[in-house]
């Protein structure tokens, strides 16, 4: 087990394990994503442990292999801010047995939720995006607050608004949005107590959400979790770490971060210098002038 707070922990919406769950991956790969799967949660996740739990393969194997399991969407390293009476940092792995993209991790290390279960295709290094069919008759876009005006109607009838009254009275309904208010309580508190009778829906509505509107938020905290190069451990935002992996992670794996060869004197340059030394240490050289002791 590793310090309380560390190591791995086991991601959520895992499908139930199956007999071929790391079948995609090569043999060392596969045997040491087992062998994670099966460890408890705050179970030490570095190479060095990990190389000394089994037989087979050493540090450097095992570290090779974590790049690997990474970027094929199994793992996620990060930092954690744990709150108490001292604020402290912690570092944790995320694993999953379920192979998930970049999108799914990086919405659930940022925001905590993740997402549905069948959203596990891994997609290193480069997002996949499926081209969607256009569709035959397009729809003019609609904004969330156009559409929580346009609910009304279906909610009570004696606040149906028109297409146009919509559009005038868009800009307030954004600022309740903007504010935290969800759609449902939007539209429960908009309909709450209407009288027997509305005559004009669009100005009693515009008055509502003139009178009704929820005060500012407070400002959220920041982010309490940094997101780590499964390799170099390097901090990174979760757009540039592409299968776990930074930018010069993910080069330095092709061969291309290799730097050129030093350049090499030709034979004429070194005799040339070596003229030279001979010739200070021969001209007014004290060290070369004293005699050699008996």
């Amino acid at each position: 087990m590793a310090a309380p707070g560390y190591g791995k922990q086991s991601a959520p919406g895992q499908l139930p394990a199956g007999a071929n769950d790391f079948t995609h991956l090569p043999a060392r790969e596969a045997y040491l994503a087992s062998l994670i799967d099966h460890l408890p949660d705050g179970a030490a996740m570095d190479a060095k442990t990990l190389a000394a739990f089994q037989p087979h393969y050493g540090q450097m194997a095992v570290r090779t292999a974590l790049n690997t399991l990474s970027t094929a969407g199994h793992l996620r390293r990060v930092r954690e801010r744990v709150s108490g009476e001292q604020c402290r940092w912690v570092f944790r792995t995320y694993f999953s047995r379920t192979p998930r993209s970049d999108a799914w991790w990086a919405r659930f290390l940022v925001t905590g939720e993740a997402g549905e279960s069948t959203e596990n295709a891994p997609d290193p290094p480069k997002e996949r995006s499926a081209s969607p069919a256009p569709p035959t008759s397009p729809a003019p876009p609609t904004s969330p607050a156009y559409a929580a005006l346009a609910g009304l109607g279906l909610a009570d009838a004696r606040l149906a608004l028109s297409a146009a009254d919509c559009e005038a009275l868009e800009p307030l309904a954004a600022e309740w949005l903007a504010r935290g208010t969800p759609p449902a309580l939007f539209t429960a508190t908009l309909i709450a107590g209407l009288p027997p009778a509305v005559h004009s829906p669009a100005g009693f509505t515009h008055r509502r959400l003139i009178d009704k509107m929820p005060p500012e938020r407070p400002v959220q905290e920041p982010t309490t979790r940094v997101l780590e190069c499964t390799d170099c451990r390097t901090p990174c935002r979760a757009h540039a770490l592409l299968g776990g992996l930074c930018r010069a992670c993910r080069t330095g794996a092709t061969g291309q971060r290799t730097p050129p060869p030093p350049p090499r004197l030709s034979p004429a340059a070194v005799r040339r210098h070596a003229a030279e030394v001979r010739r200070a240490m021969g001209d007014g050289n004290p060290v070369a002038q004293r005699p050699a002791p008996c």
